[in-house]
């Protein structure tokens, strides 16, 4: 619960409420383009407040108010508005891209999904925002009490990161022998992935290798002898996850040579919109704006419309082939928005509830293609099902509150949405699929569909 605000400081959050407003109304004003005076004006304002505030504050004491909540959202918008401006080298730019960066490094601790590699950005740029915050205090451009809040940050973010690279330095005596496992399948994924022509044959058992490994988890964790749970789970976890991405894209690439030309138009549009999107996630997250992804989101809904009974048609009705790697790509951009809107925008209390109940679908579902079938139709009925009772909560394509507003995080949700129904579509290719390669094999009929979608044993 926050603190009280004392009397002495309800006239500086009134004036920072203010400011706030006025950075939000020319935040929204999309008629003309930002004026740098606007802004400097704004953060002249806001410097004033900031003096006011230290007169009345000891500086060895830690608050927790209204005001701060308050004087933080200004200085987060402020942030956006120097970047936007192009003022990315002066300190107060550099305040969103240190609380995005925090956001997304404590996501990753809490994960253990990371790796050297995935650091080694978060430490290149967290030295540049240094050098930008350690100029500007040397040349005294801005309040001290601003490069001290900075300062801090700052090294609360590198303390986070050097706790994690600390984490993959060790590798537990128990997880070994995991370790190495994950290490012999990683090669052979990625020499499967070097060579040309199919590789299902061979792929197959390395997939049943990783899933033997992924079973040894517990609530995402490794155990050791007695329940506890070792050191170094983050080298072996973001290994296993990494060695199923790499399965995916073997699958996918695969497929992708068997594209027929009629779909060739969407795999390479879908293809460029990947690629921004990654491109998005590893090197731009904290210059990122709302508009940015919401033409992307057009797009993906654009091809989306496009299939029929949940597959894409060439010009005479017909399904052609590559129809997967279609899926895959979609369901990948999917998810590559939600990565970008769930760094940026957060999703309101009484939408938890259904971002909770989206989250359980898509982790099941994602386990489900992890470990494939033989599954049928009614399988896929309970996800199916969910989708639908969330998909009916919906008015006129939004989901509203009691009080008939509309509550933040609707494009977290509605990205989350759409990849659920991706992943429910690329089950429905993966059985068809698995149908197929029955009636070519004739040798096993333990499991055979029906008409109807049933399944006869």
């Amino acid at each position: 619960m926050p603190d009280p605000v004392p009397q002495e400081e309800l006239p500086i959050l009134e004036a920072l409420v203010n400011i706030r407003n006025r950075l939000t109304a020319l935040k929204k004003n999309r008629g003309e383009f930002i004026k740098a005076s606007d802004v400097n004006s704004l953060y002249k304002d806001v410097v004033k407040q900031v003096q006011r505030l230290n007169a009345v504050r000891d500086d060895n004491t830690a608050y927790n108010n209204r005001l701060d909540t308050t004087l933080a959202d200004v200085f987060a918008l402020l942030s956006l508005f120097f970047l936007t401006i192009g003022k990315t080298k002066d300190t107060p730019a550099t305040y969103s891209q240190i609380a995005s960066m925090r956001q997304i490094l404590n996501h990753m601790n809490e994960s253990t999904v990371y790796n050297e590699s995935d650091l080694k950005p978060f430490q290149r740029r967290l030295a540049e925002l240094r050098d930008i915050v350690s100029r500007d205090s040397e040349a005294g451009k801005h309040p001290k009490a601003l490069t001290k809040l900075l300062e801090r940050q700052l090294n609360e973010c590198d303390g986070v990161v050097k706790d994690m690279l600390e984490s993959l330095s060790v590798l537990s005596p128990e997880l070994a022998p995991v370790h190495q496992k994950l290490i012999s399948v990683r090669r052979q994924l990625v020499a499967l992935a070097a060579k040309e022509g199919s590789h299902k044959a061979e792929l197959k058992p390395l997939q049943e290798e990783l899933r033997k490994i992924d079973s040894q988890r517990v609530d995402g964790k490794f155990l050791g002898p007695g329940g506890v749970v070792p050191a170094s789970q983050a080298i072996c976890s973001s290994l296993l996850e990494e060695c199923f991405d790499i399965a995916q894209e073997i699958k996918a690439n695969e497929d992708s040579k068997n594209v027929a030309s009629s779909l060739k138009p969407i795999y390479d549009r879908l293809t460029d919109i990947r690629s921004e999107l990654e491109q998005l996630v590893l090197t731009h997250r904290w210059t990122l704006r709302e508009t940015d992804l919401w033409n992307y989101s057009l797009s993906l809904q654009e091809i989306d419309k496009m299939r029929v009974d949940g597959k894409f048609v060439d010009s005479e009705g017909n399904r052609p082939d590559g129809q997967y790697v279609l899926l895959y790509l979609l369901r990948r951009c999917y998810g590559l928005i939600y990565r970008l809107l769930s760094c940026s925008e957060p999703v309101s209390e009484e939408l938890m509830p259904v971002a909770n109940k989206l989250n359980t679908v898509k982790k099941c579902l994602n386990e489900v293609l992890k470990y494939g079938g033989p599954f049928n139709a009614r399988d896929l009925y309970p996800y199916q099902l969910a989708l639908f009772q969330i998909d009916s909560m919906r008015k006129d394509g939004r989901f509203i509150g009691a009080d008939g507003s509309i509550p933040e995080g609707q494009g977290i949700i509605m990205a989350n949405l759409n990849e659920c129904h991706e992943l429910v579509e690329m089950l429905k290719e993966s059985m068809d699929d698995l149908e197929s390669e029955y009636d070519e094999d004739g040798d096993d009929d333990s499991y055979a569909y029906t008409d109807d979608g049933s399944d006869e044993s």
